[in-house]
This record gives C-alpha cells, structure tokens and sequence, in this order.
C-alpha cells in the first residue's frame, strides 16, 4: 500500500472516529464517511471492502483508547488489587460515559463476531487484566466467572447510566455509589466498611 494508500485509509478512520463520537454510531455510513473525508462515495471501498471492516476500524481505535486510558488508570500495586480494579471499573465507566457513541460500536456483536482486524484480540486484555486482579482478590473463586459477572454488570451500569435510567432509580448523582455496590456484589464487602 503506498503512502497516499496508507494516508487516505487513515483519513477515513478518523473521520469515523470523528462522526461516532459527535453523531453516535448510527451515522457510519460508508457515504458520510467518504463525504466528510472529501472522497467519492466509492473510495472507501478501495481501501475498506465491507462496512463492517471499516466500523472494526473504527473500533479498534475505541479498544485502543479504551487500553490506554486503563494502562494509566490509578490504583498502583502497593494499593493492592481491590484498589486496582476498583480504578480499572471507574476508567472503564467513564469512557462509557464519555464516549458513548465509540463504545456502542466497539461491542457490536457483529463486529466482534466478525473477525475483522482481530477486534476480539483487542478486547482480550482488558478482560485478562480484570480476570487477574479478580483472582487477586477472590481467589477462592473462578476468577473468569466472577470477572465476566462483573463486566456484565459494569456495562449495564454503563448503558443504563447513559440513558438516565440509573440516576432516576437510585437517585444518585455519580455512578460511583452504584460500581462500590457492584463491587462489594462481586468481590464481597471492602475490608473496613
């Protein structure tokens, strides 16, 4: 692929990752896509032969993202592993929160499920890294068990906490109230409270 190649492909990645996050996932079209890069609704094709390999793309930007925000998260090794996922959780919530057109594309079943760019592979260590510490902190439990029961429950927090629907219930103003009550949940109560 030459240079221009590489430049163009780059461009139209960039200007999905710009349509997802000012107009949510459902404006991916190949045709905005191609408009916003100022290319013939064609070109995308040249470089992306299915929509889904271009939306996995894109979401392979969020996943790296998504990693990079959790490489950074606090909670260093002398707080221990509770502390760990506990930071992990809250960066994990809030670029939910924050990029909700990204992360509704990057868990799209028909992405992941379609094998382009390996989208699963980038999803795997954030879930390794949350099935470790899990197994820190519960070791007398399957530690992928307890690690997928508490993902699922932090993306329905995340999901639910997008469309208001969590504020209203609990009544609370952040979601930190609800992941400690989803932590507790899965790890048991924090030692001291």
């Amino acid at each position: 692929m030459s240079e221009s190649d590489t430049s163009l492909r780059t461009r139209l990645v960039d200007v999905g990752v710009e349509l997802v996050a000012a107009e949510g996932a459902q404006a991916l079209t190949l045709r905005e896509i191609a408009r916003r890069a100022g290319v013939s609704h064609g070109a995308p094709r040249r470089y992306f032969p299915t929509h889904l390999e271009l939306l996995s793309a894109i979401a392979r930007r969020g996943f790296g993202a998504l990693a990079d925000r959790a490489a950074a998260a606090p909670g260093d090794a002398a707080a221990g592993p509770r502390a760990q996922l506990t930071a992990l959780a809250g960066v994990y919530l809030r670029f939910a929160l924050d990029n909700p057109g990204m992360y509704e594309l990057m868990f799209r079943h028909d992405l992941l499920e379609s094998g382009h760019l390996g989208l699963r592979d980038t999803s795997l260590p954030l879930f390794g890294r949350l099935t470790d510490l899990v197994g820190r902190v519960r070791p007398d439990a399957d530690a992928r068990l307890v690690a997928g029961a508490l993902w699922a429950n932090l993306h329905g927090i995340a999901q639910l906490w997008c469309w208001g629907s969590l504020q209203l219930a609990t009544g609370a103003e952040d979601f930190t109230p609800v992941l400690r009550s989803a932590l507790d949940a899965h790890l048991g109560p924090e030692d001291g409270r």
